[in-house]
Order: C-alpha cells, then structure tokens, then sequence
C-alpha cells in the first residue's frame, strides 16, 4: 500500500497511443491533487508503455504504475478488469477516474463491482471537498432536468468516469520527470470471455465536432430542417462545423452525428454558437466548456443566455446571415 493518498488516472491507450481524454483528466487531477495534498498517478496497461511515459509525466503525472503484458495490447475487459482491481486492492488510492469512452464505460463498472466500490458515471465536473475529504462529482440526472452532484463518503476508492472533451488539457512542460512503479499481475488464470477478431475503423463522411474550433448549432428555433443552410453558411464562413440540438434531430431534421448534448457529443471548441437553442441542461451539458459561447436566440429569458459571454436577442433568421456576410467580408 502507498505511504500517501493518490489520485489515480487510467491511462487508456490503444496500440501505444493514448487517448485524448487522458490528457483532460491529468490536467484536472493536477487541481484536485493541489486541492486534496493526494499524489497524481496514472496507471497504463499495455504491451509496451514506455513510449508513453514522458507524456504521462509531462501532464502532471507524479507516478506511473506500469503493467506491461502482451494481452494487454488492445482492450479485452477480462484482463483490464484484473489488472486495476488487484492495483487498487494493494495500492489503496483514494479517487481513480476514468474517460466515459467506449473502454472506460466497460472498465470502470466492472472494477467497481468487483471492488464493492462506488461509481458516478459520465461526469461533467470534478471537485474535492477538503474540509470532508470527498471528491465531488456532478452530472446530469433524472433525464438530465438537474446537475446532481454525487459524493461517495463511506467507501473506497472513489470513483467516477468523466465525458471526453469536458476539461481543457493543459501540459506542464516537455520534460517532466516522476516515479515509475513496474506491477506485476499475474493472468495465467483469467478465464478469456471475449475474443477480438477484427477492428475496423469506420469512415463516416461527417464532420468531426469533437475537432472543430468553430461550431455552429441550431435548434429548434429554425422553424424547419431547410433552414439548417443558414447555420451551415456560417459554418463554413468559420472553416467550422455543424452542431444540433437533440430536439432538431429526434424531428429528423439533421442527422444524429451532429447531436451536441448529454446524449450526443461533447464538444470544446473556441467557440460555440448556438442558434435558436434555450439552453436545456441537456445540451448545456455538451457545450458549456467552450471557450467563448455565443447564443442568438429571441427569448431574452432563454437559459442558455446564463452560460453564455455574448447574447444576441432578435430573429436568427436574420442575424445568422448578416454575420455570414460580414465575415465573408472580412476574408475578401
């Protein structure tokens, strides 16, 4: 067991490369780690994890529990499973986050059970409580109408997975240094339940919200799926892409993979603008960590005036083009 309290991140990783959320729980596990006194360590199961030390350490990672395995290569739930929950049993950390991806949402509920430990699933915010000593752990609830922030006093390790592109990631610098501690866990008796037979990365001719510094969505302030072209003007105006209100797109006026929201992307550009959107928990869910947020909507009590830097209040259907136009403008 570690003589200190950590914090633990699960450094999900596929064929050597680590995924991007990785990056976004270090740099908030530095805050809760400031707050708490608690080390910042990150654990990394794979084959081969040396080559991806440096970046561990270079966001803040204080140490790395490195499990090195050839079944460890890609994701099989099985042997991740055993891996983390033997760590823990031994180690004791106080707090282990995890992405809400596809591995982490399979991961981190498997552990728990195995555990007895609590889980907060597809957070939306972290914080730590230093007179109780609790992480605090927000997300949408009871469909998402409220944020509930879930506090877990009497088991250990707390823990929580948390939305991709939620929190800025932020270096501390290009040559960090820390401990690294090689675990062993033995697999030899993991019964394998599931088998990778084939991955197959799937081509879809969408534009990646997730990557866009510029997003403009609409909603359901559009009237009707035709005039989606005015937020895709602007779009384009911006070299950005596409976003959508779940509202627009249960009424099939656009296709899914433009959703911005608790049940669609979660997204963290430059800047979001949202066109004829009221701000439901739902979407604000999805959108709020963009760095500027403007919102053009005619009900000046629209909530998603409360979230956003800039309000325009009048007709989109005329500020949206006139915005286009003046942009158009200033590129010549």
């Amino acid at each position: 067991m570690s003589a200190e309290k950590e914090i633990w991140v699960f450094a999900e990783q596929e064929n050597g490369q680590l995924a991007g959320v990785v990056y976004e729980l270090l740099t908030r596990g530095r805050m809760l780690a400031e707050k708490s006194g608690f080390t910042l360590c990150a654990v990394l199961t794979s084959a081969d994890g040396k080559p991806m030390h440096q970046e561990l350490f270079n966001y803040g990672a204080k140490k790395i529990y490195n499990v090195e395995d050839d079944r460890l290569e890609t994701y099989q739930n099985d042997y991740f499973a055993k891996v983390v929950h033997e760590l823990i049993e031994k180690e004791k950390p106080e707090i282990v986050l995890y992405g809400a991806t596809t591995i982490g949402r399979s991961l981190a509920p498997t552990v728990a059970v195995m555990g007895w430990a609590g889980l907060t699933a597809d957070c939306t915010e972290l914080d730590f409580d230093t007179e109780r000593q609790i992480l605090l752990q927000t997300r949408p609830a009871f469909g998402g109408n409220i944020m509930a922030t879930i506090i877990c006093p009497d088991h250990r390790p707390q823990m929580a997975t948390v939305r991709p592109n939620v929190f800025k990631k932020e270096r501390v610098g290009e040559n960090e240094t820390g401990e690294i501690v090689d675990a062993r866990v033995d697999l030899s008796g993991v019964k394998e339940r599931m088998k990778r037979v084939e991955s197959v990365i799937e081509e879809v001719n969408t534009v990646d919200l997730k990557a866009a510094d510029y997003i403009v969505s609409g909603g359901r302030g559009l009237g009707k799926s035709e005039n989606f072209k005015i937020i895709e003007a602007l779009a384009n105006a911006l070299g950005g892409a596409v976003g959508a209100s779940r509202a627009t797109v249960d009424a099939g006026w656009i296709s899914h993979h433009h959703q911005v929201g608790q049940t669609g992307k979660t997204v963290c550009p430059l800047v979001y603008i949202a066109c004829g959107i009221s701000g439901a928990i739902q979407h604000l869910a999805g959108m709020q960590s963009a760095d500027l947020i403007i919102a053009i909507n005619k009900d000046p009590d629209a909530p998603i005036f409360d979230v956003a830097d800039f309000g325009l209040i009048g007709d989109l259907h005329r500020i949206v083009p006139e915005l286009t136009k003046q942009i158009n403008e200033l590129k010549g």
